[in-house]
């Protein structure tokens, strides 16, 4: 086997590895987000008591990004674009590392990203939900699964880069 063709082999699982998680993440998103919106009807109900303080499930749509900063109808567009434009970049730079840890970071981050651009895309904003307080710290803000995924990730990447 020549080098490129011996390099291409040993990318394969590496990229099947990010495929695959990727495509983990942005399904278990939507499906969080399908059923907290349709069929728990969320938006309508606004907050539900999971395990409180511990877990409740609270409303918020957020046009912008953390804590909704750029969130005006102008970004939605420009934050789409951005979200595949650093999923694809990140993605690329650890499938040319080669590693399995970057390559599950990068797709922990990229499936978390694409899921939010998902929302964005298809209500102009991402739906947040989760709410999660702890030891009489009560914290105001929600967030949803590809933000979990997000911050998994780049904790991955952080370590191992």
């Amino acid at each position: 086997m020549t080098g490129a063709r011996a390099a291409g082999a040993a990318r394969r699982p590496v990229w099947r590895l990010i495929g695959v998680v990727a495509l983990c993440v942005l399904l278990l998103d939507r499906l969080s987000k399908l059923w907290v919106l349709e069929v728990l009807d969320l938006q309508s109900v606004g907050r539900l008591e999971v395990a409180p303080p511990y877990l409740v499930f609270l409303m918020a749509w957020n046009p912008g990004v953390n804590f909704g900063l750029l969130g005006s109808a102008d970004m939605r567009w420009v934050l789409v674009a951005v979200a595949a434009a650093i999923s694809l970049a990140l993605v690329l730079w650890a499938a040319r590392r080669g590693t399995p840890a970057l390559a599950a970071g990068a797709a922990l981050v990229a499936g978390g990203a694409l899921g939010n651009a998902w929302d964005r895309v298809q209500y102009g904003a991402v739906a947040d939900f989760l709410n999660m307080s702890c030891c009489g710290i009560q914290n105001p803000f929600a967030f949803n699964i590809a933000d979990v995924a997000i911050f998994l990730g780049a904790v991955v990447i952080a370590w191992k880069a």
